[in-house]
């Protein structure tokens, strides 16, 4: 007899084979799996409660209507993302909230030594902030960041896709990922610098 531990080991591909043959329990599966990791994605790009509700929605009922179009050449996951960060970006276009965004900005390339671990901070008894602070300022930095860069950011460094699934899923190149992916660490590093120094300490002594 198995321990009672012992857990049934998620099977995407299977689910998503089950789901085409019409399972509407497998597809409620997989929505179970990945709805607050897409909600939470959502949330941050869009930055509204409402806004992020609304893609989750649409982006889980347009991969239900276009199950037979999935070939399964990448993850379900990252075909759903793909999904959920272009609801998320039309929300911001028709909200006309950031008319500055250029989707196609480039960096130079010969700064891309920085490291990938912008923000580490270790446990120190002469540090003031508390872990719920430390995270409190980190998400106000990464919300402040323009949406093509804070989604690359999101996806790369909090969702941990690969670059490849990143450009799949933002429908950009890999060498785009690359140069955004920079370009947001290169600004969360200044903005937490700012913030650090304001309150009167030395950020590079937590980066």
């Amino acid at each position: 007899m198995p321990p009672p531990s012992q857990t049934e080991v998620f099977d995407e591909a299977d689910l998503v084979e089950r789901a085409k043959n019409g399972e509407t329990e497998a597809f409620t599966e997989l929505v179970n799996r990945y709805e607050r990791k897409i909600y939470r994605l959502a949330k941050h790009i869009t930055q509204n409660d409402e806004d992020a509700e609304d893609v989750l929605q649409e982006a889980f009922l347009k991969a239900y209507s276009h199950l037979a179009d999935f070939q399964g050449q990448s993850k379900f996951y990252t075909w759903i993302v793909r999904i959920a960060v272009n609801e998320s970006l039309m929300k911001l276009r028709k909200r006309k909230s950031d008319r500055t965004v250029s989707m196609d900005e480039n960096i130079d390339t010969g700064e891309e030594t920085v490291v990938r671990e912008i923000a580490v901070w270790e446990e120190n008894p002469e540090h003031q902030y508390s872990q719920e602070e430390l995270r409190r300022i980190l998400e106000h930095a990464v919300d402040s960041l323009k949406p093509a860069f804070r989604t690359v950011f999101l996806l790369r460094d909090v969702e941990e896709l690969s670059t490849e699934e990143t450009a799949e899923a933002m429908n950009i190149s890999v060498p785009a990922v690359k140069s955004r992916l920079l370009r947001a660490r290169l600004q969360l590093r200044e903005k937490l610098t700012r913030q650090f120094r304001r309150k009167g300490d030395d950020v590079f002594a937590y980066l």
